[in-house]
């Protein structure tokens, strides 16, 4: 291959519908999975991109992990965060000599990357779009949403500037960002409310809108931000998040706010429930939360900062993932005993 082919490595929900974009609109990629027929139906009849924000399918071209040869000056990393460290240390021997390594994911996996290939080569990024990877060779992009590219220096130099102008082909308002820490530290807020989505069958939106469990969201919110405030990191807001609104004094009210805005931006969208909840519910496999969430009560330790709620929401996923309990209120209502 071509060292200037873009390599995305992980083409479900968000590498396949990044890769289907790029492919069309001109931009030489190899989609990458693990999972063979994905790969075989890509290959046989494109990439087939359904829902409202647009249907369309795309030829593309695409390999598992033994099928790639070469070295790529850039690597999209799309994988779920548990994978980071593995993926990273599989596609390494592809990464050319002064090439670098996007982050596509949800968490604070730009750490993961780093300590294996070097902060200068690790470049941060941050995705809000739903996408659902439905079968072999068909992903749902549920609707748009806040993207945004940065060093993890907050420096902006060319690797970085090559990302977003891939980036804004996807997403034309995308932002090219000097604190993309902030915006990862945000995601972690957001992504926490949408894990106790997760312990429901209900939307995102119908769970969010739920009076009796806005102490729950409350709390994780200024969990999160305590954590973000003890490491120095001014997390941003996006689609309806206010971290602001969680940060300590923060007033009801601004929580309340914020919380009605993510359900009112989530009744907005064809993806009505979470990634998280389609991993438990549908795909019947482990989630992202020991990468995405528990690390927050790990770097709270560090910080002197307790996160009870934090941690009883791991719990309650593992015991979803593990059998002992069922997606319903009453595993939410669990968290109002904090």
């Amino acid at each position: 291959m071509n060292r200037n082919t873009i390599l995305i490595w992980g083409a479900g929900a968000i590498g396949g519908t990044l890769g289907a974009y790029l492919a069309r609109a001109g931009e030489d990629v190899l989609l990458v999975d693990i999972v063979e027929p994905h790969v075989d139906a890509m290959n046989a009849d494109g990439l087939l991109i359904e829902g409202p924000v647009e249907t369309f399918r795309q030829p593309v071209k695409a390999a598992t992990p033994d099928g790639v040869t070469g070295q790529f000056d850039r690597i999209i990393l799309a994988v779920k965060a548990h994978h980071t460290r593995d993926a990273v240390r599989t596609l390494k021997p592809h990464l050319a000599e002064g090439g670098t390594v996007l982050s596509a994911q949800n968490g604070l996996n730009e750490i993961i990357i780093a300590e294996e290939i070097g902060a200068e080569r690790t470049i941060g990024c941050f995705v809000n779009f739903g996408a659902d990877w439905l079968e072999p060779g068909r992903i749902l992009f549920g609707n748009r949403a806040a993207v945004a590219v940065g060093g993890l220096d907050g420096q902006t130099g060319a690797a970085v500037r090559e990302y977003h102008r891939l980036l804004s082909i996807f997403e034309p308002k995308a932002v090219l960002t000097d604190n993309i820490w902030g915006y990862l530290w945000g995601k972690l807020g957001y992504g926490s409310l949408l894990f106790a989505t997760a312990l429901t069958n209900a939307s995102m939106s119908e769970n969010l809108a739920s009076e009796r469990h806005f102490p729950v969201y409350r709390r994780l919110g200024q969990e999160v931000m305590a954590v973000a405030n003890a490491r120095g990191v001014k997390p941003l807001g996006f689609n309806g998040f206010n971290p602001d609104a969680f940060m300590p004094g923060a007033g009801e009210d601004a929580a309340r706010r914020s919380v009605a805005d993510m359900a009112e931006f989530n009744r907005h969208t064809a993806k009505t429930h979470s990634g998280i909840w389609r991993d438990l519910a549908v795909r019947k496999r482990k989630t992202e939360v020991d990468a995405q969430i528990a690390i927050i009560a790990t770097l709270g330790r560090e910080a002197g900062i307790a996160t009870p709620a934090i941690g009883r929401l791991v719990d309650l996923i593992h015991d979803i993932e593990d059998g002992r309990r069922e997606q319903s209120w009453s595993t939410l209502d669990e968290m109002l005993t904090l």
